[in-house]
């Protein structure tokens, strides 16, 4: 899950060396906290909201497939 979350998130900003994914397992859930270069931020927020929705969505289908739960969390 981490790695997917990290290589969407390298392939949408300028600086990919920043990108920094920590992921946090429970039971049945995982939250991945997602923090990129400030100047990078729109890029993985995307007008309105949209590119973080999707990279959300994109998530709960992988981790729906593992029978878990997961939260993407955009970190300044």
């Amino acid at each position: 899950m981490k790695e997917l979350v990290e290589y969407i998130a390298k392939s949408l900003v300028d600086n990919p060396d920043e990108v920094e994914v920590k992921e946090i397992e429970g039971e049945r859930s995982i939250i991945l906290e997602l923090r990129v270069a400030p100047e990078d931020m729109g890029k993985v927020i995307g007008k309105q909201g949209k590119i973080a929705k999707s990279i959300r969505t994109i998530t709960k289908a992988a981790a729906t497939k593992q029978g878990k739960r997961a939260v993407v969390e955009i970190l300044k």
